[in-house]
């Protein structure tokens, strides 16, 4: 799929495949996203089992990817979306989450935000809304 910029730049998209890893590891790890960095074999299998996950080129140069969950008709739950720091300021993002919103136009796109990508989402317009999380870890599992 193209990707075409406001400043007529065109950019190549093409579905996540196995090889890609690395750069996006590369990519969480100059993000200083440490806990995808942390749990490599894990964070691998995340972009094998996500619905959708995507990969920006440009030529032959990775320079971004999304990963997210869908059901195709109501959700659309974006877990990463990450641009190259070299690259960032050019729209990659946004028209990266507009394209992937497009394959599911019925569903509400729902995002997971760090506080430094927090501004850049309110730029976009989208709402804040409230959720909870938990890792099996913290439930209690004691047996009584």
């Amino acid at each position: 799929m193209q990707l075409t910029l406001k400043n007529g730049i065109s950019l190549y998209v093409r579905e996540y495949r196995e090889n890609d890893f690395e750069h996006i590891h590369q990519l969480n790890a100059a993000e200083n996203w440490n806990n995808l960095v942390n749990k490599k074999k894990e964070t691998m299998q995340a972009w094998r089992n996500s619905n959708v996950a995507f990969i920006v080129l440009d030529n032959d140069r990775f320079i971004g990817c999304v990963r997210g969950i869908t059901d195709k008709t109501i959700t659309l739950f974006v877990c990463e979306v990450l641009i190259d720091q070299e690259f960032r300021g050019q729209g990659i993002g946004q028209e990266l989450l507009k394209l992937i919103h497009s394959l599911y136009p019925s569903t509400r796109m729902e995002l997971l935000a760090t506080s430094t990508s927090q501004s850049f989402y309110e730029q976009l317009d989208y709402r804040p809304f409230y959720g909870y999380r938990k890792t099996y870890e913290e439930w209690d599992v004691r047996v009584k």
